[in-house]
């Protein structure tokens, strides 16, 4: 959901340190995915923190670290990366197969996982979800 369309609460009481902190990692105005991530793993907070306190800076999220969000010029990152001139293991198809929750979907910390578990890359992990079909919901940072 694009920070536009989001209602943000005007009273939203904004936590100055991790205000702060994602001043000092902006690039070009907007938050990168993964430095929001390392942002709440620095301070011990959930994504969803950093997440909702960027929303209420009016401050986009960018570069989705599994493709889906934050690439200008590409409708998804996966265009950006040239993953999809990578080859897909069988492990990572199995894994994210393997991850889905009861409606067929994954959520944005289980196609991570899956990665992991596969040894591919996060970005890959989100185009091969598309392209298997399977739709990614619940990002960690709020931003869909």
């Amino acid at each position: 959901m694009a920070l536009a369309d989001k209602k943000v609460d005007p009273d939203a009481k904004v936590d100055t340190t991790i205000a702060a902190t994602i001043a000092r990692r902006l690039e070009g105005g907007m938050l990168p995915c993964a430095a929001a991530c390392a942002l709440a793993t620095e301070l011990g907070c959930a994504p969803a923190v950093v997440g909702a306190t960027a929303d209420a800076l009016r401050i986009s999220l960018t570069e989705c670290q599994v493709g889906l969000f934050g690439y200008p010029g590409h409708a998804k990152g996966w265009d950006a990366a040239g993953v999809a001139a990578l080859p897909a293991s069988a492990a990572l198809e199995a894994a994210l197969l393997a991850a889905r929750n009861d409606r067929g979907e994954l959520t944005c910390l289980a196609v991570w996982k899956a990665a992991e578990r596969a040894g591919s890359s996060r970005m890959q992990a989100g185009y091969v979800a598309e392209r298997l079909g399977i739709k990614i919901r619940d990002c960690q940072l709020g931003a869909f």
